[in-house]
């Protein structure tokens, strides 16, 4: 507009029309801006109103963005933006790996970007060939991958109940620093199963050794989580040592007290991680938040001398003169863990029509005492259990600490295939709906970090985990009133509600609850 008392001459027209491009210049464009929202960053702080901006895979800026513009705006008004969930502990990996499943669709719903797959010492002993299946077709979100204990120990000395010479720990320990190098995060166990359960504590340090150099972590399912043998304070205890004589961040996995008799005990495991932490091992839990466990008829009620030398064998154990021997330890076990009214067949291939119902039902109807039917029932093949023998105040106080970590230890199959633990589908968001918004057991940001920038920190994570310029734009916006597990013990095929808007190294894959069908993310390494 003119200047009042000033003829536009064509010189100063020059110079208005340099100083607007140099203003325009001074106003930064984005490939994506979410504008607005709560921001809960991560590392534990309160939501802070704020804008996101977002270039390439990177976020660039997290403030007053008012004058920024981007290819891509999302409206964040009345909503949290956090950073992309992290999994420590998830059986994603083999669908993952599949052309049905590789974009996640479950896992990206709860809000997942990020899982550590090859959990309780299970999966593929060549990382590098795991890698390359799924950077070949690619994935939905980002997977991290560990050294699976048990799969390493199988590799060198199969099934076999016995210790390892001095050239088999050497050839298991060649196998755990050849997964390290190929980008491992760590070491994980299942000393509860079999062959992992065979293992003593010295042979599992000297892997654990070989971890450390890498400055990666161990995670253990751990030995015993009720009172099945040296109970579940000595199994958390070997934990412990195992991190500080290994040298490495260890990691409860999924970390509960199991059965009635446990119940109460999480006192008792929290006084022992504390109490080691204090003295300096940095030591961690991870948790999945139902009353429900998840295994299969073998890990829960079929002792592990029956399983010394593979399935054949335990097959001809349980159908030759071991079988009133092995019922005997079964019915046991089913007390453990509160009886056969606490078990749900989920999965059982031979017979899907038992799927969903009590194991208690099921043995009265076919005139069996539940110990036999469940040996009748494996005589055909394993099957899923769904095993409820939590109580909720060992819940919450394990939720509560500021060293537990969230996960789901949930799979990744399709949504026609038997009835698996919810927890496949809603772990994440059945902590925001009913451990924060509805029982205030945990606070938002205190969950958020559980979920985020925690994770991130134990398993060296690199830039990821937190809303902070310079880390990946993976990303949440959501209306915490919304989140909502669907899934439910009946019914778990249900994706997970409420977390509609979801970035994943910068693309978006979920736009108002419509996934894009992009492949966004990636297969990362350990960079501390």
């Amino acid at each position: 507009m003119p200047i009042p008392g000033r003829r536009l001459t064509p010189a100063l027209l020059l110079v208005l029309l340099a100083a607007a491009a140099v203003g325009l210049r001074a106003q930064p464009r984005y490939d994506l801006i979410i504008r607005g929202g709560q921001v809960v960053d991560g590392t534990g702080n309160a939501p802070v109103r704020a804008d996101v901006a977002v270039t390439g895979d990177r976020i660039q800026a997290v403030g007053d963005l008012g004058g920024a513009t981007a290819t891509t705006i999302i409206d964040a008004a009345g909503r949290y933006v956090t950073p992309g969930f992290i999994d420590v502990h998830s059986h994603a990996g083999p669908g993952l790996g599949t052309p049905a499943l590789r974009e996640g669709r479950p896992v990206l719903a709860q809000g997942i970007t990020t899982v550590l797959v090859n959990p309780d010492g299970g999966g593929p002993v060549d990382l590098v060939a795991q890698r390359a299946g799924y950077e070949k077709g690619g994935i939905g979100l980002n997977v991290g991958l560990m050294v699976p204990h048990g799969s390493v120990r199988a590799a060198v000395l199969g099934m076999s109940d016995r210790d390892p010479s001095p050239a088999d720990q050497a050839r298991m320990n060649t196998l755990v620093r050849d997964g390290m190098r190929a980008g491992a995060f760590g070491l994980s166990s299942g000393l509860y199963y079999a062959p992992g359960s065979y293992s003593k504590t010295p042979e599992v340090i000297a892997m654990a050794k070989e971890v450390a150099p890498f400055r990666g972590s161990y995670s253990s399912h751990i030995r015993d989580e009720a009172d099945y043998g040296v109970g579940v304070v000595a199994a958390v205890d070997e934990v412990i040592a195992i991190a500080e004589q290994g040298g490495v961040t260890g990691v409860v996995t999924h970390m509960k007290a199991l059965g009635p008799a446990s119940w109460g005990l999480s006192k008792t495991l929290v006084a022992h991680i504390e109490a080691a932490r204090a003295r300096g091992v940095p030591v961690f839990a991870d948790q999945y938040p139902y009353e429900a466990s998840g295994t299969g008829i073998v890990g829960a009620l079929i002792p592990r001398w029956a399983q010394v030398g593979g399935r054949e064998v335990l097959t001809r154990r349980i159908t030759g003169e071991l079988r009133g021997k092995v019922r005997d330890e079964v019915r046991a076990n089913l007390a453990r863990r509160g009886g056969a009214d606490t078990f749900l067949i989920s999965e059982y291939a031979p017979d899907t029509s038992i799927e969903g119902q009590r194991l208690s039902d099921l043995a009265k109807a076919a005139g069996l005492p539940p110990e036999e039917y469940a040996l009748t029932l494996l005589e055909k093949g394993d099957a899923g259990l769904v095993s409820f023998n939590m109580s909720e105040d060992d819940i919450a106080l394990i939720m509560r600490q500021s060293w537990t970590m969230t996960c789901t230890d949930g799979d990744l199959q399709p949504m026609t295939e038997g009835k698996p633990h919810p927890r496949a589908y809603g772990a994440f968001p059945r902590k925001l709906q009913r451990y924060v918004r509805e029982r205030g057991v945990v606070a938002l940001p205190f969950a958020i970090r559980s979920m985020t920038a925690l994770a991130a920190g134990v398993f060296g994570i690199k830039d990821r985990g937190a809303v902070r310029p310079g880390a990946f734009a993976d990303l949440l916006v959501f209306d915490l009133a919304r989140v909502r597990e669907a899934s439910t013990y009946e019914n778990p095929h249900q994706l997970a509600e409420g977390l509609d808007t979801i970035v994943v190294n910068g693309r978006v894959v979920r736009d108002r609850g419509t996934f894009t069908g992009g492949l966004a993310g990636r297969v990362l390494r350990l960079e501390r």
